[in-house]
């Protein structure tokens, strides 16, 4: 099993999609970064949330987790990959920790870069900031959420093989069909993998994510959610692995 994930992690930071997405998460994180603790005068209670959750990891790993996967059938590398580690089970298996572990370090650099940034503008502006404890906290959960939704975009990447059907779809749930049940269907969003459960394992409340009817879950519940959520969709893409040929 550590080979096959050494091999996953060997193949996913040689590629240039990895290192297109991982800057573009930085690039846009930084940029909210700075432009908020610039421009707003954030309070002692909001200032976490305000200045040092501008996390983009969550969404770029799991589109980068479900290019990943699909990309095996779409550049036909799927059969090779199998020959190498013929157990489809354990080859799922690595994807599913090598990508979820990527979305770890990813939101990691992230957390640093705006870190470093969001401390210097507040001190720079006389702003008020925040104790060390709290933001290395919102990090951790930042990270926590992104290796979440790393091993769910490989999920979703299972099921759904075709690359651009994946990630258009992804997206559409995400900012359309999301926030929609939000405000019509509030007790179905509480268990929305891609909107109330990381928001709530992130320490959001749904006032600001848009979602004010939302009743979010407290922190372990949404992370048991998560990862049912995870082996659901791990579950079906191991069948569907399982039972069809490969070309």
């Amino acid at each position: 099993m550590s080979r096959l994930l050494g091999a996953e992690l060997i193949k996913l930071r040689t590629t240039r999609t990895f290192y297109a997405l991982a800057g573009a998460a930085i690039g846009i994180s930084l940029l909210i970064t700075i432009l908020v603790a610039s421009l707003e005068e954030p309070t002692k209670d909001s200032v976490v949330t305000d200045v040092f959750q501008n996390d983009a990891s969550t969404l770029f790993i799991m589109i980068l987790a479900i290019v990943g996967i699909t990309g095996e059938w779409r550049h036909r590398t799927i059969t090779s990959s199998l020959l190498a580690a013929p157990d489809r089970i354990l080859f799922l298996t690595a994807k599913t920790l090598a990508f979820a572990a990527a979305g770890a370090l990813l939101s990691i650099a992230i957390s640093i870069s705006i870190g470093i940034v969001g401390y210097a503008i507040l001190e720079f502006r006389d702003q008020v900031t925040p104790e060390l404890g709290e933001v290395v906290e919102q990090f951790a959960r930042n990270a926590g959420v992104a290796a979440l939704l790393g091993a769910f975009g490989v999920g979703v990447g299972s099921l759904v093989r075709n690359q651009p059907t994946a990630i258009v779809a992804i997206l559409i749930v995400a900012f359309v069909v999301d926030p929609v049940l939000g405000n019509l269907v509030p007790e179905v969003d509480r268990y929305s993998p891609v909107g109330a459960l990381p928001s709530a394992i992130q320490g959001l409340n749904a006032d600001d994510v848009g979602t004010p009817d939302v009743d979010f879950l407290a922190v372990l519940p949404a992370i048991a959610a998560m990862l049912a959520w995870i082996g659901a969709m791990f579950a079906g893409g191991a069948a569907l692995l399982r039972s069809r040929d490969v070309e």
